[in-house]
């Protein structure tokens, strides 16, 4: 029974040297490397996705803040527009074009 068993765990030992050792020559080849620098690039990707959006939310706080700041000391409510219109601005002439 005992050499039963360690020919198994030698076969067993056996089969995960060669796999691993498989999987080493294959990521030694063009592809395996394209597949690391692909893989690499997308974590990097990602990383970079989620720190925007961590920038965009941290924006929206900081704004918000700032808009309660300001209408908490002069009493103007940022982001509402006054019903006025906007001034024109220029003659109302168009610029010509430099090719004639």
């Amino acid at each position: 029974m005992s050499r039963l068993f360690w020919f198994a765990a030698g076969a067993a030992a056996g089969v995960f040297v060669v796999r691993k050792a498989g999987q080493v020559a294959h990521q030694a080849t063009p592809a395996g490397i394209g597949e690391n620098v692909g893989n690499g690039l997308r974590e990097l990707a990602s990383a970079l996705g989620s720190f925007g959006a961590e920038v965009r939310a941290g924006m929206s706080e900081r704004e918000h803040e700032l808009q309660e700041s300001v209408e908490r000391q002069t009493g103007f409510t940022p982001g509402r527009y006054s019903t006025e219109p906007a001034p024109r601005r220029g003659t109302g002439a168009r610029a010509r074009r430099a090719d004639g």
